[in-house]
């Protein structure tokens, strides 16, 4: 018998209804495939967040926050305070930030074992005028995340997620998106942080100003070069990230709208990396929606999340640490099969 067939003659076989646990069932099916065992496990979950800035930013044209709340997010990341830390607390995660282009001296960490200095730049250029990056800083950036991603399960991690920080790159995830799904900016372009109607506006505008201005770029059709042109180091050492874990045949929990952005860039590249993928959630970004079913993808959780850092995922991972528990701890039907025939023997 195929390993497929008998883990999932194994769910059957539980003590309820043939698919009364859900979407549970199908992630403890898939968590059996990608670790090849009938006898999955959940060990030593955790969390990285890449932090990068963004050129674009400075201007205020796509972000109602200043570009500075990215150094001041990895300090509160660094001191404990973001929703991040409070949720990998409560769940026993594993958390890691690594500064990927922050346009700060971060030098206070370095020898903090949370704390990753693979800092490409001090944030990227302006793609309304230039490419975000080179393309060299492009695949340092790439190599960087799958480098981080491959170093942590060396330690013991089979299960990853990534979560972001950078003001502005909800503008560089709907550009991404929009080249590599060939969809209008009406359809990728959402409020981010918190942009009000006018901000909103004023944001569309901007970025369909850099459509224009790259247009020979986005003709190429090519993820990578849209990645250099208007991605983050931020997104770029994600996608890296994803391409690591997959090499490690890790166990991915895919964020919100960045981090599934980015996915779409380290699909482009290994298509496989889906096999390794749980969707943690689909965010209340405008986008997010049309992502999960390019990819088709169906989330966990549907609860309205737009902030980012990785939060969404961190709180599917338990949902995904009880799918692996009752696939290995629930009692199958012979177990009241033989209860019954004892209690009629007796």
């Amino acid at each position: 018998m195929d390993l497929r067939k008998q883990v999932q003659e194994k769910i059957d076989n539980k003590t309820k209804p043939v698919s009364s646990l859900g979407l549970l069932e199908t992630i403890a099916l898939k968590v059996a495939m990608v670790q090849q065992t009938p006898e999955p496990e959940i060990r030593q979950p955790h969390v990285v967040v890449f932090a990068g800035d963004h050129g674009i930013a400075k201007t205020g044209l796509v972000n109602p926050y200043p570009a500075y709340v990215t150094a001041a997010m990895v300090h509160n990341f660094m001191a404990g305070g973001a929703a991040i830390n409070v949720f990998c607390r409560q769940h026993q995660l594993g958390l890691t930030i690594v500064d990927a282009g922050v346009d700060a001296d971060l030098s206070r960490y370095h020898g903090n074992p949370s704390f990753i200095d693979a800092k490409i730049a001090r944030g990227t250029n302006n793609y309304q005028f230039e490419a975000a990056m080179s393309f060299a800083e492009m695949e340092r950036a790439i190599g960087a995340g799958a480098f981080i991603v491959k170093e942590i399960a060396k330690r013991g991690t089979n299960t990853i997620a990534f979560g972001e920080m950078g003001i502005g790159n909800s503008s560089a995830a709907s550009l991404l998106m929009s080249t590599i799904m060939r969809l209008p900016l009406s359809r990728t372009v959402g409020k981010g942080t918190g942009a009000n109607s006018a901000q909103l506006a004023q944001k569309r505008s901007t970025l369909q100003e850099v459509l224009d201005q790259h247009e020979a770029i986005c003709q190429l059709n090519s993820p990578l070069k849209s990645l250099q042109y208007f991605g983050g180091y931020e997104i770029a050492m994600m996608a890296g990230a994803y391409l690591g874990a997959r090499e490690s045949n890790l166990v991915i929990v895919v964020d919100g709208f960045i981090a599934s952005a980015a996915l779409l860039v380290a699909h482009a590249i290994q298509p496989a990396v889906l096999d390794n993928c749980i969707f943690g959630h689909c965010s209340g970004e405008l986008g997010h929606h049309a992502i999960l079913h390019y990819l088709d993808a169906q989330p966990l959780l549907n609860i309205g999340l737009r902030l980012g850092e990785g939060t969404g995922a961190a709180l599917a991972i338990p949902l995904v640490q009880s799918a692996v528990a009752f696939q290995r701890e629930m009692a199958g039907m012979e177990t009241l099969v033989s209860a019954n025939q004892e209690r009629l023997e007796a």
